[in-house]
């Protein structure tokens, strides 16, 4: 029989060993805070399939080291895995013969819940606007945290996209310096998978309010998809969230700096320009500062082509191929139906904005060069923000259509050039009377 000496220090050994595998397991930051993330895919449809790949890749990346889910939130639309076009249901990979990233991942907010208004109140923590909705949790963060952003999906200049709503950087940045004010975190780290991502943070995001962004492109370029799959038919996943989270699956991220990760980045996503915001000397803290510190088996996996494409053109590259690879007459028809109709689309977006550019140009040589694109770099929200929200409303629904994101550099240039507001809308009104 175990005296009662002995016992107690078996409980003693026990405990202890319970409460230093925690520690090691959850390597909270060295002043006592914690690790927050907030991981966002923006989008749904199989066509989309790579942004929720990218964001449960994410939160595997998150939990092998060491953030522990319930400080983990994950929004996403939750379409792809038991999708009727997924040959694979309830599985999603993110790389070619990759492992399945879904299974594991707690989705905390889905489908209508997935907003603009509803990830910034998640964001910023205000869990009276999150009350009845989803899993209603939000980032608890205080003076001493860290808070890890992840978002992909689409954009244009200004905004982010998603499933049906778009999120305008000036709402963004606001809600950032406000939870500054409050000493909602120490550290703020934000990596943004979208085309023209850099324009959410370029000239907006302050040096001194100890955030910092890194974006897949600049404010005037596409980001670009990756890793076609023969048999899904889709895209798995985008260049730079790829690269991104490969190297992190790989390298020791108590040793790897976030400068280290951003020029890694920078320099093998060759497809667009990887961009950095705000304090940068955040950047010269390591990785796990903000993706956990849990040392985790690496990964390394097999170079495969990207097979990139701008992110407007997936779903033409996609029914190009699937054309290409079509069985029988009926097939290929039904494909090329399919690719009339968006090109059909697509030149009523072109042919739209001209007539909105034809109702403010004073000579053809101005519309002219209103129709560049791009022109000029994004400064005048206050006409921006109301023309785009019109012609969402009246023209073309932005959320889900590639080309008229794409177009809504002619709404920069017309506004830069400092065409009265009420012109603009006078003439979006005019042009689009239905929505088309």
């Amino acid at each position: 029989m175990i005296s009662f000496v002995i016992l107690t220090l078996l409980m003693s050994f026990v405990s202890s060993s319970v409460v230093q595998f925690e520690q090691h397991f959850s390597r909270e930051l060295p002043n006592g805070g914690k690790h927050w993330a907030l991981i966002v895919a923006g989008s749904n449809g199989w066509y989309n399939y790579r942004h929720q790949a990218d964001v449960c890749h994410a939160y595997h990346i998150l939990r092998k080291h060491g953030i522990p889910s319930e400080r983990i939130i994950t929004m996403m639309y939750d379409d792809i895995a038991n999708n009727t076009q997924n040959p694979t249901p309830g599985i999603i990979i993110n790389h070619p013969n990759g492992k399945d990233v879904y299974h594991g991942v707690t989705i905390d907010y889905r489908q209508k819940d997935v907003t603009p208004e509803n990830f910034l109140a998640v964001l910023s923590g205000d869990e009276e606007a999150m009350r009845g909705k989803g899993s209603g949790r939000v980032i608890k963060s205080g003076p001493n945290d860290h808070v890890f952003v992840n978002f992909a999906d689409h954009g244009a200049p200004g905004l982010i996209a998603f499933p049906y709503d778009e999120l305008h950087a000036r709402d963004l940045i606001e809600t950032i310096n406000k939870m500054y004010r409050n000493k909602k975190y120490q550290q703020l780290v934000l990596y943004i998978e979208a085309c023209e991502s850099g324009s959410m943070f370029e000239g907006l995001l302050s040096k001194n309010i100890s955030a910092w962004a890194t974006t897949a492109a600049n404010s005037n370029e596409s980001s670009y998809a990756c890793y076609y799959d023969n048999l899904r038919r889709t895209y798995l996943g985008d260049v730079y969230s790829v690269n991104w989270m490969e190297d992190s699956d790989k390298e020791n991220l108590n040793v790897e700096t976030l400068q280290k990760q951003y020029l890694i980045v920078k320099n093998e996503t060759n497809t667009s320009h990887v961009m950095e915001y705000g304090d940068l000397v955040i950047s010269h803290d390591p990785v796990s500062d903000f993706q956990g510190g849990q040392n985790a088996e690496p990964v390394v996996l097999p170079e495969v082509p990207f097979d990139a494409v701008p992110s407007e053109l997936v779903v033409l590259s996609v029914l190009h191929r699937r054309l290409i690879a079509a069985q029988s007459s009926d097939e290929q028809k039904l494909i090329r139906d399919e690719m009339l109709q968006l090109l059909q689309l697509n030149q009523r977006v072109d042919d739209v904005m001209k007539s909105i550019v034809d109702h403010v140009s004073h000579d053809g040589r101005q519309a002219s060069r209103l129709l560049t694109v791009p022109m000029y770099r994004l400064t005048a929200f206050d006409c921006y923000e109301p023309a785009v929200e019109l012609f969402d409303e009246r023209c073309f629904d932005i959320s889900q259509n590639d080309h008229a994101r794409k177009q809504l550099h002619t709404l920069v240039n017309m506004c830069e050039e400092q065409i009265p507001t009420e012109f603009i809308l006078e003439a979006i009104a005019k042009s689009c009377p239905l929505h088309n």
